[in-house]
C-alpha cells in the first residue's frame, strides 16, 4: 500500500480526507458507462479515496449486438438504452447531484449511426454523450482497477460486448495500452467454428501481446463476462466468500473451470449463480478468449477487480495526493465517521494497543489500524448478533485494498472483538481461508480491541499504558489513578482473556502497587 507520509497529529493514519475541500468535492460524483452490452449509472459518496456506491443500476441493453453484421446499433437496444438515460438522468436531479459524467464506449463508437445516437441522447434526456477510443477506455479501466489496488502491477484485461482492452499498471500509473475487437459480440461474427475463432483471437492477441510486452505477469480481469467466470469458479470449487473483488485463480484452475463451464449445462449455472439469461449467452464465448489469454501471456495470477471504468472517472478527478491515500484506511475512517458512537476513538484505541503488536509487519498492521477504526460501528445490532454482523460488515463490504484473506482476518478479528469464542459459528467455512497462525493473530487482535474498550474515555492513554515482553510471555498493564476506578471486574476478566490469548502471564501495576 502506498506509504502516509503524514506528519500532523494523527500519526500513522493521516489526516481524515473528509477535512480536505478537494475530497469533500467529489463526496458525490455521478457516472454512467454506455457499453455495448450494458449501461450502468453509479453514483459515488462518502470519502473520496474509497468511495461507497450510493446508488447503483444496470440495464442490459444490448447496443453493440449484430454490430459486426449490421454496422449499426442494435434498434431494440438502442431504444432501451434511450430509456434508461433518460431514467438516468431524471434521477441524478432527484439527487441534486451535478451533471452526470456519461461515457460510450466500443459500440457507440464504431457504430455508423453512432453520432445520431449521440445527438438523440442529448435531445431527449440533455445528456452529453462522450465517446472515448480503445486507447482511451483501456486507460480509464486500468485506472479503475488502481482506485481499489494502489499496489496493483501487471496488465488489465477489460472484456466488452465489443471489444477487449489491455493496459499494463505499475507504480500507481498506466503504461502501454492496447484495444482489440474481441469481444463476444463481434466474435459471433467472426469466425463460424470454434477452430476459426481460436485461430482468429491467438492472432490478435499475439500483435497485442507485442504490443504490450507482457507474460508472465499478474493479469487483472475487469468486465461482466469475466466476473461471470469467476463466479462459476467459485462454485466450481465450492469457495466459501463470494467477494468478486480481489478473488484470486491460478492459470491452472482458471482452464479447469473453463473446462467445467464447457462441459456444464448453461442454465443449470445460470440458476445456481443467479446470472441473467443476456449475460450468460455471451459467457462460452467470453470463455473462448480468456483460454487464450491465459494460454498466450501465461499470467502468474489471474484477479478479478471489481473496479472499472466508472471507478477510473472518479480516480481521474482525485489529486495525487489522494490517490497515494490507502483505500481501506480511508473505508474505515469513514465507516467509524457515520456509524460509531465515539468517532475518533479508533485512532487512540490503535495508539494504546500498538506495543502488543510491534512486531507484526506492515501489511498486517494496516489491518489492525483498519480494524480499531470499525471496532464500534455495528453497535446498534442486537447484542446477540453483533459479532456476526461485525464479520458480515468486514468481509462482505465494498473496501478496496484488501484480499479475501484479508477481509477473514478483519472480519474474525472483529468477531472476537464482541465474544470469546468462534467455536460453532456459521461462518468457520470462512476461516478455512487463513492459517492457525493468522487465525490466532486475528483473536489475540479481537481480545486486545474487546478490552481495549473498556477505557473507553476520551483516551485510554489517561487510563493506562500496556507493554509486552514475548520472550518473557508477560503482558503488563500498568494503571493511573483514573485508570484504577476503571479497572473493573468485567475490564479484569478481558485483560485474563488477552493475556490467555497471547500465551502470557498477565501482570496489572497500579500507582505502587501490584494489583493482579
Amino acid at each position: 500500500m502506498p506509504a502516509d507520509h503524514s506528519h500532523d497529529d494523527h500519526g500513522p493514519f493521516g489526516r481524515p480526507l473528509f477535512d480536505d475541500p478537494s475530497a469533500r468535492a467529489l463526496s458525490r460524483v455521478g457516472v454512467v458507462d454506455v457499453g455495448s452490452n450494458s449501461i450502468r449509472m453509479v453514483v459515488f459518496d462518502g470519502a473520496a479515496r474509497s468511495p461507497a456506491y450510493f446508488y447503483n443500476e444496470k440495464i442490459m441493453a444490448g447496443l453493440g449486438k449484430n454490430l459486426a453484421e449490421t454496422g449499426r446499433l442494435n434498434p431494440e437496444g438502442r431504444v432501451r438504452a434511450v430509456a434508461a438515460l433518460k431514467r438516468f438522468a431524471l434521477l441524478a436531479e432527484g439527487m441534486g447531484i451535478a451533471p452526470l459524467t456519461v461515457v460510450a464506449t466500443a459500440a457507440t463508437r464504431e457504430a455508423e449511426d453512432g453520432p445520431d445516437f449521440q445527438a438523440e441522447v442529448l435531445r431527449e434526456t440533455g445528456l452529453k454523450l462522450w465517446v472515448i477510443d480503445g486507447d482511451e477506455e483501456a486507460r480509464l479501466s486500468a485506472q479503475g482497477v488502481l482506485l481499489g489496488w494502489p499496489d496493483a502491477k501487471g496488465v488489465v484485461c477489460d472484456i466488452g460486448g465489443n471489444s477487449m482492452e489491455l493496459a499494463r499498471i505499475g507504480d500507481g500509473k498506466v503504461g502501454r495500452r492496447v484495444s482489440t475487437p474481441l469481444g463476444p459480440f463481434r466474435l459471433q461474427q467472426a469466425a463460424p467454428t470454434p477452430d476459426k475463432r481460436r485461430l482468429h483471437i491467438d492472432r490478435i492477441l499475439k500483435d497485442a501481446q507485442a504490443q504490450i510486452r507482457s507474460e508472465g505477469e499478474r493479469i487483472y480481469l475487469v468486465g461482466g463476462s469475466w466476473r461471470v467466470i469467476a463466479r462459476l469458479d467459485m462454485e466450481r470449487r465450492n469457495y466459501p466468500l463470494t467477494v468478486l473483488h480481489e478473488y484470486r485463480m491460478t492459470p491452472r484452475s482458471l482452464l479447469d473451470t473453463l473446462d467445467w463451464i464447457a462441459a456444464s449445462d448453461l442454465a443449470l449455472l445460470r440458476a445456481r449463480t443467479g446470472t441473467s439469461a443476456d449475460r450468460m449467452e455471451l459467457v462460452p464465448l467470453a470463455c473462448e478468449v480468456l483460454r487464450e489469454v491465459v494460454k498466450l501471456l501465461k499470467p502468474s495470477e489471474i484477479d478479478v477487480s471489481a473496479y472499472g471504468i466508472r471507478e477510473g472517472l472518479l480516480y481521474e478527478q482525485m489529486p495525487d495526493r489522494l490517490r497515494q491515500r490507502d483505500p481501506l484506511i480511508e473505508a474505515a475512517r469513514m465507516a467509524e465517521l457515520t456509524s460509531a458512537r465515539m468517532p475518533g476513538f479508533g485512532r487512540k484505541l490503535y495508539d494504546f494497543l500498538a506495543p502488543l503488536f510491534r512486531d507484526w509487519p506492515e501489511d498486517r498492521m494496516r489491518l489492525v489500524k483498519a480494524a480499531c477504526l470499525l471496532h464500534d460501528t455495528t453497535w446498534r445490532a442486537h447484542p446477540d448478533y453483533r459479532a456476526e454482523v461485525c464479520f458480515d460488515n468486514a468481509t462482505r463490504a465494498n473496501l478496496g485494498g484488501l484480499d479475501h484473506p484479508g477481509r477473514v482476518f478483519l472480519g474474525l478479528s472483529l468477531l472476537h472483538r464482541y465474544k470469546n469464542s468462534r467455536a460453532g459459528s456459521r461462518l468457520e467455512p470462512l476461516f478455512r481461508l487463513l492459517t492457525e497462525d493468522e487465525m490466532a493473530q486475528a483473536e489475540v487482535l479481537g481480545k486486545a480491541m474487546r478490552f481495549g474498550a473498556m477505557f473507553s474515555i476520551g483516551d485510554p492513554a489517561e487510563a493506562a499504558t500496556l507493554s509486552w515482553r514475548p520472550k518473557k510471555r508477560v503482558i503488563e498493564l500498568a494503571l493511573t489513578e483514573r485508570g484504577r476506578g476503571l479497572y473493573g471486574e468485567v475490564a479484569q476478566a478481558r485483560f485474563q482473556s488477552l493475556a490467555l490469548a497471547l500465551k502470557a502471564v498477565p501482570a496489572v501495576i497500579g500507582a505502587n502497587e501490584v494489583l493482579a
